[in-house]
């Protein structure tokens, strides 16, 4: 039965353009589907070790009087948080994730007729979010795959309200540094918002990167997002966070749905700052990860991106959807490199130094078929 609309209910004209988000399957749904025991989900850039096991020993410690709200205002959390980055604690804002975050800042600074500048490829919610609001999507390409913050410059006309700016950039890893980040923003117009969507930020290795907390203090018109669901492991919980001016925080929090963020979620992110011991051991096993895969994809003459995230994008030389098929048909869940435009590309996560060493062995078998 297919999704009819009765005669008279009507959706707001912006969303025709927007397609239903589409999830990757979840890794109980492969078990069904093939049958099979054990599945390796390599295509959301999640954290295949897991979480702190103190953060798992708080938790356990925390499951009473969860009838109750959870504090709407984070204030543990908060606290931690504000002493972390040196920030007041009235600039910062917590969201169920990355994609509330990034929703709100759409709602509350997006109108119909605004344009807002992306990269392509780059996270694809940004875009969703845009055309909610009735703005227009101003979508430019990649350099080296790298943001092009110069075509961004020469791309900002009247009607500019907002940039979204992935650093590191998902799909490719690459990061635009804090020189170029400020020569944009010295040529930005106050009223144009610069959002640095932060999420890998713990992989970053390449020299360069931006002091971005730093940037809030010389430019007011800046927001920084940051997210528990990579490097701690918190996926599942939803929590991230949003620094930025006292002003423009308080615009946020009056789009934001009231205690939008679980207990569970506050909890398990207050504690996982605690536990540098587990954080050390997530950084480690990542660049092992992308130096192994660096070597093999080196020794078969593949090109490929290096990355400052926990994920790598490379080419296969192969349609990506039929490489990707034949991991899928092993149990393993990459993603295909089409729908970012690259069509012989493919992104797999950093799982286990066991899981690399099986992902690539297996595509070295894919390749000889």
């Amino acid at each position: 039965m297919g999704i009819e609309s009765p005669d008279r209910i009507i959706p707001r004209k912006t969303l025709d353009q927007i397609n239903n988000y589409i999830a990757a399957k979840t890794i109980e749904s492969v078990k069904r589907e093939l049958g099979i025991d054990k599945v390796i989900k390599l295509a959301g850039n999640e954290n295949t070790n897991g979480y702190s096991p103190y953060v798992k020993e708080v938790i356990r410690n925390s499951l009473e009087d969860l009838s109750y709200y959870p504090d709407m205002n984070c204030t543990v959390l908060r606290e931690k948080l504000a002493a972390l980055h040196q920030v007041d604690q009235e600039e910062l804002l917590f969201g169920n994730g990355s994609f509330e975050l990034i929703s709100i800042v759409a709602q509350t600074f997006l109108e119909e007729g605004d344009e807002a500048i992306m990269a392509e490829p780059s996270f694809g919610w940004y875009k969703n979010v845009t055309w909610q609001m009735g703005a227009k999507v101003v979508s430019l390409p990649l350099k080296n795959y790298t943001v092009d913050l110069d075509l961004i410059s020469q791309s900002i006309t009247e009607k500019t309200k907002l940039i979204w700016l992935c650093n590191p950039n998902n799909p490719t890893g690459t990061i635009v540094s804090e020189q170029d980040i400020r020569r944009l923003l010295d040529k930005l117009r106050p009223d144009i918002l610069l959002v640095l969507d932060e999420a890998y930020v713990d992989f970053v290795t390449e020299e360069g990167y931006p002091d971005s907390v730093g940037l809030l203090h010389d430019y007011p018109n800046v927001i920084l997002l940051r997210t528990f669901s990579k490097i701690y492991g918190l996926a599942s919980f939803r929590i991230g966070y949003a620094i930025a001016a006292k002003y423009i925080i308080s615009c946020l929090n009056k789009v934001r749905i009231p205690i939008n963020t679980n207990a569970l979620a506050q909890i398990a992110a207050a504690a996982s700052l605690e536990d540098q011991k587990f954080r050390e051991f997530i950084l480690t096993n990542n660049r092992k990860g992308l130096e192994l895969y660096y070597d093999t994809l080196s020794e078969l003459g593949l090109e490929y991106v290096r990355s400052n995230c926990n994920f790598i994008l490379f080419d296969t030389g192969l349609d990506s959807e039929i490489v990707a098929g034949e991991f899928y048909k092993r149990g393993i869940l990459i993603r295909a490199g089409k729908e970012f435009g690259l069509p012989t590309w493919v992104r797999i996560s950093i799982g286990t130094y066991e899981e690399n060493v099986l992902v690539l062995r297996l595509f070295k078998e894919i390749l000889q078929q």
